[in-house]
């Protein structure tokens, strides 16, 4: 029995190399990483979630106090992409057409001509978020979930990868619009970005002073191109998970709705956010199945802005995120 059985595994081994190539895609984001961090310090679970959003193809919000490296972030992360890159910083006073574009008459051709607007690019950061007022906030809805915009009953498509990186402050709420629900569904991970630690933080000077008269950006390298992105897309989509891992997505997001401290759980939406997401995870590990460790380090950004806690938990200080971990550590891992 034993003497059948030690054949099969070699075979079993040649199987999993050969189903999905990951080198290519694990050789060009450790080369991003690597990169990102001769410009930022620490941060690397933060970095590592931006790069499994491009993966699984979902839009990214930043929240955290000012300084945080929030913007400079998402533009290293532009510059080491040979794609489109457009910047919009969020104001009072932004109107959906400075968005999305408008129509203006053409005198010559006695006609009405579309001028596009800045989010026709690949890459979209959005500076503070929640500084527009939520008419221009709403502008974005078709755009991000279905990558396209319809102006005067003509529908404009956007140029794959299309991918938005916001960012707000939690903390400052006057002249603020908070962001609502449909549009906080539509990102696919919330990412909390914490203070440096002491040595973190040192080290940021030391970079800082080191650095003198120099650019942070002009000595990045453009490494990945559209294509590129669009390949290791469809790679990441092809990674194997078993079916018991999908009933493991669904009870944890099913338990959002049926868990007494939060007032709203998580839509379907959230589910297959959570299956990309892992997906993207899984391959950024090297590997082309999802493990349940996959599946809970999506969770907690992929679900802490898609529930609402209920006031009485809220006024206690409870969190969200704690208790989705309590979710998480609630529901039995499947072998």
């Amino acid at each position: 029995m034993e003497e059948n059985q030690i054949p099969s595994q070699p075979e079993e081994n040649v199987n999993f190399e050969s189903r999905i190539d990951l080198k290519p895609l694990q050789e060009s984001i450790q080369a991003i990483k690597e990169e990102l961090n001769t410009v930022i310090v620490g941060q690397h679970k933060m970095i590592d979630q931006l790069l499994v959003a491009i993966l699984s193809n979902g839009h990214v919000l930043l929240e955290g106090v000012p300084g945080v490296a929030k913007t400079i972030t998402a533009k290293l992360l532009a510059k080491t992409l040979s794609i489109g890159f457009s910047r919009i910083q969020f104001t009072p006073d932004l109107m959906p057409s400075d968005i999305l574009g408008t129509s203006v008459f053409d005198l010559k051709k006695s006609e009405f001509e579309f001028k596009k607007g800045p989010v026709f690019s690949n890459l979209i950061l959005i500076d503070e978020i929640n500084r527009a007022p939520a008419k221009t906030q709403a502008a974005l809805f078709e755009v991000m979930e279905e990558r396209q915009i319809t102006i005067d009953g003509t529908t404009y498509a956007m140029t794959a990868p299309f991918l938005v990186i916001a960012t707000q402050n939690p903390i400052e709420q006057e002249g603020t619009y908070r962001l609502p629900e449909a549009q906080l569904d539509r990102f696919l991970f919330k990412i909390n970005i914490d203070y440096p630690k002491l040595e973190e933080e040192i080290t940021i000077l030391q970079k800082e002073h080191a650095l003198l008269s120099d650019n942070k950006l002009s000595n990045i390298k453009t490494l990945l191109t559209a294509e590129d992105i669009k390949q290791f897309q469809v790679v990441v989509k092809q990674v194997l998970v078993e079916p018991n891992l999908l009933e493991y997505i669904a009870k944890l997001v099913v338990n959002t709705r049926e868990n007494g401290f939060l007032y709203l759980g998580a839509s379907p939406r959230a589910s297959i956010a959570i299956l990309n997401a892992a997906k993207g995870f899984a391959a950024l590990r090297g590997r082309d199945f999802v493990t349940p460790e996959d599946i809970k380090e999506a969770a907690i950004p992929v679900l802490q802005h898609r529930v609402i806690v209920t006031p009485e938990r809220e006024m206690e200080g409870i969190t969200s995120k704690e208790i989705i971990q309590q979710i998480i550590e609630s529901i039995e891992i499947p072998r």
